[in-house]
């Protein structure tokens, strides 16, 4: 069986990659960074004092030669370095918030904003104030782009090894992306958004003095980033803008729960919540859901039916199926 595109491109990048990472003594992650920048000056080896060699050269600019033969998509080449970083993260792992959003979820993203962004696909901007790599938001683009969208993005970081990742490959798989490197929960220079999506890390914002700031923020001891982070998310939508959030299923359950349900009540209106299968998740007590929201703009209103819903397999294509016609009918009744 011959090798499709992303598997050739994929080869070939992850062993360019590597060749860097031995050549240059570096981690995987700083190759990756070196390896994009010389893609991006048209397939050109940068050389300092002698590294790489010659001969390590002309390797790698023979497999930037075949990568640049390659008919790739935006898409393709968005999977070409989805699992190129994957592999890194086998070998260099990274802390549990900086992991890949898996493409299963992703497409989530995309058909859910697909059916509420219906009526706008010439001009949704969509921002992500935790893009860490990139690879959700990248995801929604990419797959946006394919289904007739005009789309552009703004993602916001403070990890700079995280943005820099992020920025090699909004270049070379030619996304229309601003990627800003700021704490997320402090002003931010952003125009409004009409979708703000976030794969939320999980955890303490210890910034105790700035957290004041929100109402998601209790009085005592350090509070929640993801529930701050989704509070300062749907401050830069527009009037009726959503988000779309992956939380853990217990998020109304917890003990910082109480302020976060009671900037739920007052700000905005909970859509829905979609539980995710377990089978995504090594534990069931892991388990999370997309959280859809909505500004209380002029023209939104709650939903006569919030729709709480459990995704089914996603290996199960016709129970799928009759989810995305759920979900598509339950948009049309309750959300336009």
């Amino acid at each position: 069986m011959s090798q499709t595109n992303i598997e050739l491109g994929f080869e070939y990048m992850s062993e360019s990659v590597m060749i860097l990472q031995q050549k240059l003594e570096t981690s995987f992650f700083d190759a990756y960074i070196e390896n994009g920048e010389n893609i991006l000056d048209n397939g050109k080896v940068r050389v300092i004092d002698n590294v790489p060699s010659p001969v390590d050269v002309e390797k790698l600019e023979k497999l930037y030669q075949e990568i640049s033969k390659l008919d790739l998509s935006k898409e393709d080449k968005r999977k070409i370095t989805q699992l190129t970083l994957l592999k890194g993260l086998q070998e260099e792992p990274l802390q549990a918030n900086h992991q890949l959003t898996p493409d299963s979820i992703g497409f989530l993203f995309v058909y859910i904003i697909e059916q509420l962004m219906k009526d706008k696909k010439e001009s949704v901007v969509i921002g992500d104030l935790s893009v860490g790599m990139g690879n959700l938001l990248y995801t929604i683009l990419a797959n946006l782009s394919l289904a007739g969208f005009t789309s552009s993005g703004i993602g916001v970081d403070t990890d700079e090894l995280l943005l820099q990742i992020a920025a090699i490959d909004k270049n070379w798989i030619d996304l229309d992306v601003s990627l800003i490197h700021k704490d997320s929960l402090s002003d931010l220079p952003i125009d409004p958004l009409d979708v703000v999506v976030g794969d939320l890390p999980i955890g303490f914002y210890t910034n105790d003095e700035q957290a004041k700031n929100f109402t998601t923020s209790v009085a005592d001891g350090h509070s929640y980033a993801h529930h701050l982070l989704m509070e300062q998310s749907m401050n830069y939508v527009t009037n009726d803008g959503v988000g779309l959030f992956l939380l853990p299923n217990n998020f109304l359950e917890t003990e910082q729960a109480p302020a976060l349900t009671k900037w739920l009540k007052e700000s905005v209106y909970v859509q829905s919540i979609l539980r995710l299968p377990t089978s995504l998740f090594s534990q069931e007590s892991l388990g999370k859901s997309i959280v859809l929201l909505q500004h209380k703009g002029e023209h939104a209103k709650q939903a006569k039916e919030v729709l709480v819903a459990e995704i089914p397999s996603l290996k199960d294509s016709e129970s799928v199926i009759n989810f995305v016609s759920q979900f598509r009918q339950w948009s049309e009744d309750n959300i336009f």
